[in-house]
């Protein structure tokens, strides 16, 4: 299953760069996001994988958050991820 980073997670006054927030191509609804928690996220970075874990679901469209141990840069947003 693939993805696309669409932002970090992000507040008012604050970014939080280890958290992601991922549409996944085909889902359309928050139940069906909901079924992927726990699953685990891959960036490519070229020379290495970063591996993330799908935390929860993030607003009503089937958009999904993902934890990663350390931030992601900003040359992450708008490519391409692999959902395991």
């Amino acid at each position: 299953m693939n993805g696309v980073i669409v932002n970090y997670r992000m507040g008012r006054h604050h970014q939080t760069p280890n958290q992601i927030v991922v549409k996944v191509e085909g889902l359309s609804k928050k139940e069906e996001a909901a079924k992927l928690i726990g699953k685990k996220v891959v960036w490519n970075t070229g020379k290495k994988d970063m591996i993330g874990t799908i935390s929860n679901f993030h607003g009503n469209k089937g958009a999904v958050r993902a934890v990663f141990e350390t931030g992601l840069p900003g040359q992450a947003i708008g490519q391409k991820v692999k959902i395991q």
